[in-house]
């Protein structure tokens, strides 16, 4: 069984990058399964956690992305604030520089995912 959680809002920190739920939730003892996927119909990117037998996907919504450029510019720590817990995002910074470099001009993810990437990330003209 997968559950969906959205991060909706970013919260830039000085030592930290806080993306909130849209909606709380309860879910504990997460680990992160190190793999960050796209999701080109909804824009965005979605973060693969564990919690017992179950897959969690906490998708990082596009209007979260100028905050997450700029923490990973400063290489700060990447937290979603579940409500209830907070998880820290490990390995966020890896995955998401491989996938961006990926969807860099790829129209394999869509036309409008490959713009809305180029211009937040890659400072591109629409």
């Amino acid at each position: 069984m997968r559950k969906n959680i959205y991060l909706t809002k970013a919260e830039l920190l000085e030592d930290s990058l806080i993306l909130h739920s849209s909606e709380k939730s309860s879910e504990q003892n997460l680990q992160p399964a190190g793999q960050v996927i796209v999701d080109s119909e909804n824009y965005s990117f979605v973060y693969l956690a564990e919690s017992h037998d179950d897959y969690v996907l906490l998708h990082i919504q596009e209007g979260c992305w100028p905050a997450l450029k700029e923490g990973i510019k400063q290489n700060i720590k990447v937290v979603a604030d579940l409500g209830e817990t907070n998880f820290e995002l490990e390995g966020l910074h890896h995955e998401l520089a491989f996938l961006i470099e990926n969807i860099e001009g790829n129209s394999n993810y869509g036309d409008e995912m490959v713009k809305k990437v180029e211009s937040i990330f890659l400072e591109k003209a629409e």
